[in-house]
């Protein structure tokens, strides 16, 4: 889950205003998302070792964060449409 404590969420603070600038200035591509997910991943894999473990480390965490996203962002989407077109159910 992608809710650590807020001490712990200011190392990242300065990259992801950064990231939030370029995005904002250039826009992002689906491959330029992909790639930037790809790149972190890497750099986790290549830090704590290429093994089993590791690899499951990283497919847990876009699982989980693929289905928080999905949580909160996408079903509340969805919820709303359904109310503006009529559910299908």
């Amino acid at each position: 889950m992608p809710y650590i404590e807020k001490s712990d969420r200011e190392k990242f603070e300065s990259l992801l205003e950064e990231l939030k600038i370029v995005v904002n200035s250039y826009g992002l591509s689906n491959g330029e998302l992909n790639y930037l997910m790809t790149m972190l991943a890497e750099s986790y894999i290549n830090r704590h070792g290429r093994s089993y473990n590791t690899l499951s480390d990283v497919i847990k965490a876009f699982e989980c964060a693929k289905l928080e996203f999905y949580r909160r962002r996408v079903a509340p989407y969805e919820d709303t449409k359904i109310k503006q077109n009529g559910d299908i159910y």
